[in-house]
């Protein structure tokens, strides 16, 4: 009829289409520490860059916004066999009108079709996986899997000794870029275990490396102790177990 038409906007394809467009034409900056702090910390999408080519395509909210996350991922790269953090850049695009549009899906999708988006699904930034999954294996060719943490890279920390192991190894977990997870006094509770926090412990000379202050650890604390390295992260308890996607960083044998 003559005065009126009917007409639907697609609103999330005409945001892909202008997001798309906006990340094509970005240049992308080195995934550091300084250049994330400049970032506002609200909601948007982001991608991240190895050696040009995509692996990660990523969303945040006001709650968790771009700085956090970029932060985290920041870290996330650091102390990593086989990957210098300078090859990483980011893309951030804050997003001030989000609606209840699966950005990050649609995103993933649209340049999943030129070449796959590798870091996503493959385990990157995921948090601590818990006791429970200590004996099943990371994904194959996932991010851990290609980048494992590197145990032996020298530390820009001063650590005082001696001092009570649990003060040490709370000190190394909040100074590594990776999981350092260590027997509590109970289950689900950061009091750590009464022979951590009762034994003294003398470091060797610095520079420090995550292995020679663990091998310290583990030498001063009563037998039945262990520290074991996965891919992705550490962990000391008080077993004697042959993990099967874990190598043994040392064992306690003093009575």
């Amino acid at each position: 009829m003559k005065g009126y038409i009917e007409f639907e906007f697609d609103l999330p394809e005409a945001l892909l289409t202008s997001l798309v467009r906006v990340f094509d034409f970005m240049d992308s900056a080195v995934l550091a520490q300084e250049n994330v702090a400049q970032i506002a910390d609200a909601q948007g999408v982001y991608q991240l860059l190895l050696d040009g080519q995509l692996v990660y395509i990523g969303k945040t909210d006001a709650e968790a916004g771009l700085r956090k996350r970029l932060e985290r991922h920041a870290r996330t790269i650091q102390h990593r066999l086989n990957l210098d953090a300078t090859r990483v850049t980011f893309k951030a695009v804050r997003v001030f009108v989000f609606t209840a549009i699966d950005l990050e899906t649609q995103l993933i999708r649209h340049y999943g079709k030129i070449a796959p988006v590798a870091w996503n699904f493959s385990g990157f930034g995921s948090n601590d996986p818990g006791r429970e999954r200590d004996t099943t294996n990371v994904k194959p060719d996932g991010f851990d899997d290609q980048f494992p943490v590197d145990i032996d890279r020298f530390l820009d920390q001063y650590f005082p000794s001696p001092a009570k192991a649990a003060a040490v190894l709370t000190q190394l977990r909040n100074h590594l870029p990776y999981i350092l997870r260590f027997e509590p006094a109970r289950p689900r509770t950061r009091q750590p275990h009464p022979e951590l926090a009762e034994t003294d412990v003398s470091l060797p000379e610095p520079p420090h490396t995550a292995r020679a202050i663990i091998k310290a650890v583990i030498a001063a604390l009563p037998a039945g102790w262990q520290a074991t390295a996965f891919p992705g992260r550490i962990i000391i308890y008080r077993e004697n177990k042959d993990y099967p996607f874990g190598t043994v960083i040392a064992r306690s044998i003093q009575n």
